[in-house]
């Protein structure tokens, strides 16, 4: 209960929880004072107090430039080079979600296979611009942390190597996860209500926006069985995020990254109301990093315009693209890479309605920041359906689907899972912006947008079948057809 108390009064404002205001954001101590400026990254790192100025600004306005000069913030922090003395490196806590101590402790500051990785979040999401894809090079190692939290290989049996993914777009993703999942839940709660109602089982559907996730079967007793739904979890949570689909928020996945990748722990999830101490790493550094950091990394990650078409197309490649995206759809691809899904409000609330334990929620503040994405000039652009709907051209479905067989597992190579999702099951990508983000796959080793399509197997081999038929020339078309979805430069 005290711990909640804490928690509901950090809104209230910020200050309220961040003494000190004059100080440089990240709490900078007298040691890192006491340094030249030629050994500080202030070119890169905001102070605290602009970037509350500016949440506050834009709690209390919801104004576009207020947006806009929060997501700068966030920005300049995607970019910041974190240094020892701001809280960089994580002696004695592992990468794992929950946090957790190590066995003895790491002074290394950077270490390839656990983490930390990176000196700043743009050291990998970089490609073709900030925010974007990264190479091979860039690859991390992914572990669950919890039984072997000192692990230090490379070994499949003990840790994932993954490729970097894209965040443009990433707030419509969410926004779209968010309505995907109350709608689900609702469908649900309507079996149950109907199952008590008529005193007989009811097994209702769920699908939401064209894409079926299976279905449930509610009884009269309240029990509910959840063993036919498909490519999401029994909570029906859509988790958007990361190549398997296990992080429902940019909120989260932030938290999780910023202790992963760099060793700075935020407040909300490694401070003293969770863990009985202010410095869980001990690295001489506490409360590292403050909800406002969080908050404005979120604005930067939600803003970032959708990838979208190559415009500049010479006419043959013009006119192989628009041949290439109708056999893009005859062969099945769209199944699952549905060019665009509809969302009925562009209305980015953070906290979000479904940010999990260790992560701020809305019960821990007087009211969510929200930002109007309507507003931004890149959205103003897309698309519409009869309903005024905004399309959003993912190429996607947000769905678990298994995609590896006997025949071929090259996008399902894993050996360890991850969060309950089997191995070989993966989110579907989304091929916005896969015409200049190679490489391709989960680990960052497929080179060209053919291989990658060949390598698809299990619930895609008919699909991959059906390109692999097609004639050199058709297959060509539809390449034409996925370089032509760029990120913008």
């Amino acid at each position: 209960m005290r711990g909640r108390q804490e928690r509901g009064r950090i809104w209230q404002p910020f200050a309220a929880a961040l003494a000190g205001a004059g100080a440089l954001w990240l709490g900078l101590a007298a040691s890192a004072q006491a340094q030249s400026w030629s050994e500080r990254n202030v070119d890169h790192t905001p102070p605290l107090e602009d970037i509350r100025a500016s949440l506050d600004e834009a709690r209390k306005t919801g104004s576009p430039a207020a947006l806009e000069a929060l997501a700068e913030e966030g920005r300049r922090l995607f970019e910041a080079r974190f240094i020892r003395e701001e809280g960089a490196g994580r002696p004695m806590a592992t990468q794992a979600i929950v946090p957790t101590k190590r066995k003895r402790a790491v002074e290394n500051m950077f270490n390839r296979m656990p983490g930390p990785d990176a000196a700043a979040c743009s050291g990998c999401h970089h490609q073709p611009v900030v925010g974007g894809a990264g190479d091979f090079t860039a690859n991390v190692f992914v572990s669950e942390g919890f039984e072997s939290a000192d692990f230090d290989t490379s070994d499949p049996q003990f840790s994932n190597e993954r490729g970097t993914n894209i965040l443009q777009g990433s707030g419509l993703i969410e926004l779209l996860a968010r309505e995907m999942t109350a709608e689900l839940k609702a469908q649900r709660a309507e079996a149950v209500r109907k199952a008590r109602a008529d005193k007989v089982p009811v097994t209702a559907p769920l699908e939401t926006k064209g894409v079926s996730f299976g279905k449930v079967t509610a009884h009269p007793d309240g029990t509910i069985d959840v063993s036919a739904i498909d490519g999401i979890d029994p909570d029906l949570v859509l988790r958007p995020f990361s190549q398997k689909g296990v992080f429902a928020s940019l909120r989260q996945f932030t938290v999780n990254a910023l202790n992963v990748h760099h060793g700075m722990q935020a407040q909300e999830r490694f401070g003293s109301m969770w863990t009985g101490t202010d410095d869980f790493d001990m690295d001489g550094v506490a409360d590292e990093i403050r909800p406002e950091h969080v908050s404005a990394l979120v604005a930067f990650q939600a803003t970032l315009p959708a990838p979208g078409r190559k415009q500049d197309l010479p006419d043959d490649w013009k006119a192989a693209a628009t041949r290439g995206e109708d056999l893009f759809a005859a062969t099945g691809c769209t199944s699952c890479h549905r060019p665009s899904l509809p969302l009925e409000s562009l209305a980015f609330e953070d906290p979000g309605p479904v940010e999990g334990a260790g992560t701020l929620r809305r019960q821990d503040v007087d009211a969510p920041l929200v930002y109007d994405l309507s507003a931004l000039e890149w959205v103003k652009a897309l698309p519409r359906d009869d309903k005024g709907r905004v399309l959003v051209p993912l190429y996607g479905d947000l769905k678990r689907h298994q995609i590896s067989g006997q025949r071929n597992n090259r996008l399902g190579n894993e050996l360890l899972g991850q969060r309950f999702v089997e191995r070989d099951v993966f989110i579907t990508a989304e091929l916005w912006g896969v015409g200049n983000t190679a490489p391709y796959g989960h680990r960052n080793d497929i080179t060209t947008l053919h291989e990658v399509i060949m390598a698809h197997g299990g619930k895609a081999e008919e699909t991959q079948k059906a390109y692999a038929a097609l004639s050199e020339e058709d297959r060509q078309a539809v390449i034409a057809f996925l370089r032509s979805l760029e990120v913008g430069k």
